[in-house]
């Protein structure tokens, strides 16, 4: 066994935050950085000389809409733990993203408006952790601010999204008269002292329950009488539910204020669990000290607008993984030279010798690699893929300027790759009849804008009449030709794909003509 490795991947803890937009989830990211240290003012991060530049959303877009897009990666140190934050959209229109950061980390955090509890969007993310069978902690935001009753938000919780939340702090006082938390486990009172805009960290001040009901008066006995019910009915943390991802331990307090940051991300190094083994795809698990292998999860380019590079973003799965090692591509057999190794932190970027179980390497350069490939040293793996989501919506996708087909055709090999939206071609046209198809209206929009702004190809899209999407196979494709509104067309894997313009047609070739292969394409 190498201990050395066991003992760096015993220090990492590896996580995302998922919400729905505007629940706090970018003000909590980088009150984490705020409170590790990485960061010396909430909105700015450390870096060479003394200059600084925003955290995490880097495009463009982004920035100009509010919202995440990309996922961003982050690594930090807190009391003695190596933390890998892994940022994901906010946006319902991205969850297929969101799906595949989920693949690389080992619990999450889950951030709900208090005012608003829980929404569509958090339901679709998490049936994604779901999928996963994630660990997930629970963060209620803006407790400062006018809201749901506590209570309230646990039965939503719970009977919404069928996880059982045991809190593990618990408000004192609400909107604007909001003291502090109850920590039930220590049995403290931990009281807050509002900073400027909550860009530095606002000072605590920790107090024995005696004292608190003293001070507290009307609002301690409240908060304690909420403690009361929940003591009642068993709502305590239990590591082994938690686990499983039944259950949900449970935090309050407001990010943008700084309430309660502190108890969640101590919740991070104390809870969450480390880098286990990972299974292969025959379910074997990789143990944490075999030869280096990792994950890729995540492909972008053009991060670094003035090189035009591609970095894949690889989950370290097992072994030391170290700089200018060369590692095999499982799917090709080929090999890959990792000498251009880097961390990710937000736009900034710096190189990385070494890494351990756990954590998130950015491969420069990475022409050669797919989502969903392995890299392995001396031991040979294959780890499972990532699954894609069903497409809901499809447009017909042409360029603009037909003296720009070259650059059109390479974004769109870019784009496609990075997993932006899915490419259907006729395999007797090419990409003179492109299909693209999305799970959401905004991934179109950000294909579009990144066609034009990264590569100087716009494209018209056109709509389409499909509404429904299955996979098939030749021999069905041959008949489902002969009918009309149905069109086949082929994936980036090789697999065919028939659209439907009618979904009660589809219905009725299902009725109809059952031995026809029209399977549906969900995630498994």
């Amino acid at each position: 066994m190498n201990s050395s490795v066991t003992a760096q991947a015993e220090r990492r803890r590896t996580f995302a935050i998922i919400s729905h937009p505007d629940a706090g989830k970018t003000t909590l990211t980088e009150k984490f950085l705020l409170y590790a240290g990485a960061v010396v003012e909430a909105g700015s991060v450390k870096a060479k000389g003394q200059n600084r530049s925003a955290t995490s959303d880097w495009m463009e877009l982004e920035q100009k809409r509010g919202i995440s897009i990309t996922s961003a990666v982050m690594q930090f140190d807190y009391r003695g733990h190596t933390i890998n934050l892994l940022d994901t959209p906010g946006h319902r229109d991205f969850s297929e993203d969101t799906y595949r950061v989920l693949a690389a980390v080992d619990a999450v955090v889950m951030v709900l408006d208090s005012a608003k509890g829980i929404e569509p969007q958090t339901l679709k993310l998490f049936e994604v952790c779901r999928a996963r069978r994630l660990p997930v902690l629970t963060f209620l935001n803006k407790f400062d601010r006018p809201g749901l009753d506590p209570l309230e938000l646990l039965d939503e919780i719970e009977s919404k999204i069928n996880l059982r939340p045991t809190p593990v702090t618990w408000p004192v006082g609400d909107a604007n008269d909001f003291h502090g938390v109850i920590d039930r486990r220590r049995k403290k009172f931990i009281r807050f002292t509002r900073v400027a805009r909550g860009s530095t960290i606002a000072p605590e001040e920790e107090l024995s329950f005696e004292q608190a009901a003293a001070d507290e008066g009307i609002l301690w006995q409240r908060a304690i009488d909420g403690c009361g019910l929940l003591d009642a009915v068993g709502a305590d943390l239990d590591m082994q539910s938690f686990l499983a991802g039944e259950s949900t331990p449970l935090f309050v307090g407001s990010a943008l204020t700084d309430f309660g940051v502190r108890a969640l991300l101590d919740a991070v190094v104390d809870l969450v669990p480390p880098p286990p083994p990972r299974p292969d795809i025959a379910g074997v698990r990789r143990p944490i000290d075999a030869p280096c292998s990792a994950f890729v999860f995540k492909v972008q380019a053009n991060m670094d607008r003035s090189h035009r590079d591609r970095i894949a973003f690889v989950r370290i799965c097992s072994g030391k993984f170290e700089r200018g090692m060369t590692m095999t591509v499982s799917r090709t057999g080929k090999p890959f030279a990792t000498k251009y190794a880097s961390t990710v932190f937000g736009a900034e970027r710096s190189t990385v010798d070494e890494a351990y179980p756990g954590d998130v390497v950015g491969l420069v350069n990475a022409n050669g690699l797919q989502l969903g490939d392995t890299l392995y040293d001396d031991v040979p793996v294959t780890f499972p893929g990532i699954p894609r989501f069903a497409p809901e919506l499809f447009t017909n996708a042409r360029p603009k300027d037909t003296n720009r087909v070259k650059q059109f055709r390479r974004g769109i090999e870019v784009l496609e790759e990075e997993g932006v939206v899915q490419v259907l071609r006729d395999p007797a046209m090419g990409d003179a009849a492109l299909v693209l198809a999305a799970v959401g209206q905004l991934q179109f929009e950000v294909f579009a804008y990144r066609l034009d702004s990264e590569f100087n190809a716009p494209v018209e899209l056109t709509g389409s009449p499909y509404q429904a999407i299955r996979g098939t196979d030749e021999a069905s494709a041959d008949r489902l030709r002969e009918i009309g509104g149905i069109r086949i067309l082929c994936r980036a894997d090789g697999s065919l794909v028939a659209l439907f313009e009618n979904i009660y047609r589809l219905q009725r070739l299902l009725n109809d003509e059952p031995k026809l292969t029209l399977n549906s394409l969900s995630v498994e």
